[in-house]
């Protein structure tokens, strides 16, 4: 269930990138892939590893993987705009 409260966050802050210029490496998929890819990860890191059992997952497990989402668009964003700048 931790894992699915992960993605439903990235999932969630996702949507907000259309308010962004699409500089995205991927276009719009790149950002679903960040979101999705930078909550699941910072979610497994801040549990060492491990996931959350059903019985322990809560509301703050989903606000655990926020900072994950922004930092997995960030990303893919930076990445985009390099790429960007590179093509002239």
């Amino acid at each position: 269930m931790a894992v699915l409260a992960w993605v439903m966050m990235g999932l969630a802050l996702w949507h907000f990138s259309v308010f962004l210029p699409d500089r995205f490496w991927g276009g719009i998929v790149g950002a679903f892939l960040g979101a999705l890819l930078g909550s699941v990860v910072f979610g497994l890191l801040i549990h060492a590893g491990g996931v959350p059992s059903r019985e322990e997952t809560g509301l703050i497990t989903a606000i655990q993987a926020a900072p994950g989402a922004l930092l997995g668009m960030a990303a893919m964003y930076l990445e985009g705009a390099r790429r960007e700048r590179a093509a002239g």
